[in-house]
C-alpha cells in the first residue's frame, strides 16, 4: 500500500533536517526560504519490535518491517493559495499525499531566521491551515457551479451538491474539513487539501523537550490531531551512531525512544493503518493493511491470487505465540484458530493463509 504522509510548514522550520533524520537522506537543508524546491521522497520502516521476536522464533534470515512514505514538501508562506511563494506547486504536491504532518517550529536559535521574524508556533499553525483551507475552498469555488449545473439534469449530483455545500460553510468558518467530522467520501475527487488527516511535529530544542508545561500548551492547540516533540539536529545525530550508543545518549537525556520511532508509528496510526505478520526460514515480515480488514482483503496484500482463491486462515495473536514458544507448542494449546472470509484482522495477527487457484 503506497500511502504517503507530506512534510508541511514554514520555511527553516526543520522539514528538510526531519526528512534527512527519517530517511538518512543528504537532502539540502539550508538557512532560507525553498531550499527544497522539488518534492523528496522517502520511505520509512515503521518499528516494531515484534519482528525481531518473530525472527528468533523462526530462525529467519531477515525482517521487512512495515513502511510509511515521507515527502519533504518545500516550505509554505502566506498567501501560497494565491501562488505566493510558489505556492500552487507546493500545494499540488501536498494534495497527492494521504495525510498532511505539519512541522512548527518551537526552537529559538538567532542564527536561524524565521520568515515571519518571531518565533511563534500558534501563529505558524495558523498561517499553514488558513492557507490549506482558502486553496480548499477556491477548489470548491470552482467545481460548485458545475456540479449545480449537472445536477439539475442528473438528480444522482445533488448528494454532491449538498456535501460540497457542507463544505464549503465548513471552510468558510475557518474549520478544515477533517476536523468538522462531515461525510468525506462525496468529496473524494476533489482532492481537498483539509480533508487530509493532520499530525504536528514541534521542533524543539533539549531544554523545551524537557519543558512539561511548554508541551501540554502546544498539544492544546493541536488537540484532537497527534502531538510530536523532537529535536530535528539530535535526531539526525542519533541515525549516524551505532544502536548502543544512540540507546546511550538517549538515556542520559532522559528519552524513551527517538522522537522518529515515535512520528512512524504516530503517521500509521493517522492514515489508518495496521499490521499483520508473517515468519518463515526466510523472513519475518510486517504486512500493511487498513483497520477493520477481513481476511481476503489481507490475503490479497501479499498476492492477488491469495484473495482470489482465498479458503481459510490459520491465525494466532503475537502474544500467545510468544507465550507458547513455537507453533507446534501454540496449536497443541489451541491458540491457533482457523479463520473465514468474516474474520476482521486484528493488529499483530501471526498468519498462514490457505488458498486455491
Amino acid at each position: 500500500m503506497a500511502l504517503t504522509i507530506g512534510i508541511v510548514g514554514l520555511p527553516n522550520a526543520g522539514k528538510s533536517t526531519l526528512f534527512n533524520a527519517l530517511t538518512r537522506n543528504n537532502v539540502l537543508a539550508a538557512n532560507y526560504p525553498f531550499a527544497t524546491i522539488e518534492p523528496n521522497v522517502g520511505v520509512v520502516g515503521v518499528p516494531d519490535p515484534r519482528l525481531a521476536e518473530l525472527a528468533k522464533l523462526f530462525d529467519s534470515e531477515k525482517i521487512i518491517p512495515a513502511t510509511v512514505s515521507f515527502v519533504d514538501i518545500a516550505g509554505i508562506v502566506r498567501g501560497a493559495s494565491q501562488g505566493e511563494g510558489m505556492g500552487n506547486a507546493f500545494l499540488a504536491h501536498i494534495r497527492e499525499a494521504d495525510a498532511i504532518c505539519q512541522v512548527t517550529r518551537a526552537f529559538r536559535d538567532v542564527d536561524v531566521t524565521h520568515v515571519d521574524g518571531e518565533v511563534n508556533p500558534a501563529s505558524d499553525i495558523e498561517t499553514i491551515t488558513t492557507e490549506l483551507i482558502l486553496a480548499d475552498l477556491a477548489t470548491v469555488e470552482r467545481a460548485l457551479p458545475r456540479l449545480e449545473k449537472e445536477a439539475r439534469i442528473n438528480k444522482d449530483k445533488q448528494a454532491s451538491v449538498a456535501a460540497l455545500k457542507q463544505a464549503q460553510e465548513v471552510l468558510d468558518s475557518g474549520k478544515t474539513v477533517y476536523a468538522s467530522g462531515i461525510d468525506r467520501e462525496p468529496l473524494r475527487e476533489l482532492f481537498l487539501l483539509t480533508a487530509k488527516p493532520f499530525l504536528y511535529v514541534f521542533n524543539c530544542d533539549t531544554d523545551e523537550l524537557a519543558d512539561e508545561d511548554l508541551k501540554k500548551r502546544l498539544r492544546d492547540i493541536v488537540a484532537p490531531a497527534e502531538a510530536i516533540f523532537l529535536d530535528a539536529k539530535i535526531e539526525s545525530e542519533l541515525v549516524e551512531m551505532e544502536p548502543d550508543e544512540a540507546a546511550e545518549f538517549l538515556a542520559e537525556m532522559g528519552i524513551d525512544e527517538p522522537g522518529l520511532d515515535n512520528l512512524a508509528r504516530v503517521g500509521f496510526d493517522t492514515l489508518g493503518l495496521q499490521t499483520y505478520l508473517t515468519a518463515g526460514p526466510k523472513e519475518a515480515r510486517a504486512w500493511t493493511i487498513p483497520k477493520g480488514a477481513l481476511a481476503p482483503q489481507a490475503a490479497g496484500v501479499i498476492h492477488t491470487d491469495f484473495e482470489k482463491g482465498f479458503i481459510k486462515a490459520e491465525v494466532i495473536s503475537f502474544d500467545d505465540l510468544v507465550e507458547a514458544g513455537t507453533m507446534v507448542a501454540a496449536r497443541s494449546k489451541g491458540k491457533v484458530r482457523i479463520e473465514g472470509k468474516d474474520y476482521v484482522m486484528a493488529d499483530g495477527d501471526v498468519v498462514e493463509f490457505r488458498f486455491n487457484v
